[in-house]
């Protein structure tokens, strides 16, 4: 259960409801999913996520596929439920097979462990690793 109600679109206030038609419009679709919708609450706070996810989002250097790869695995890293399901299904949009799925599970959960045994062990980062000694 949230700790915030979802604000259907005749309770969201008119800058809330620009968002909502902004998102909308990006995704090609009448759905504004439950994260933004409990974010209404602050129009503020929803305008600076929605403009700051867009532009992070965005083609760059990264393929939007890897940067959904990356935002599943953050997620599952912090625990958050809600973003694993919606970057999984945005990631599926974008080209995401079973087999890369599958591979991505198996990088997260290499990572856990590996980053648990470092962690346990406190062992030293190798100075060649660290950005002022490297080549």
């Amino acid at each position: 259960m949230g700790t915030v109600r979802l604000l259907s679109d005749e309770e969201a206030s008119a800058e809330a409801l620009a968002v909502f038609d902004e998102i909308r419009a990006a995704r090609g679709t009448d759905y504004v999913n439950n994260f933004w919708r409990a974010l209404a609450h602050d129009p503020g706070l929803l305008r600076a996520t929605w403009d700051r996810l867009r532009a992070v989002m965005a083609p760059g250097a990264l393929d939007p596929l890897v940067k959904e790869l990356i935002y599943i695995a953050v997620s599952t890293a912090n625990g958050c439920e809600y973003c694993v399901h919606s970057h999984t299904a945005a990631a599926r949009a974008k080209g995401m097979t079973a087999e890369m799925h599958a591979e991505l599970l198996a990088v997260i959960g290499m990572a856990a462990q590996t980053n648990a045994l470092v962690t346990g062990l406190q062992t030293p980062v190798d100075d060649m690793f660290k950005a002022d000694q490297a080549p």
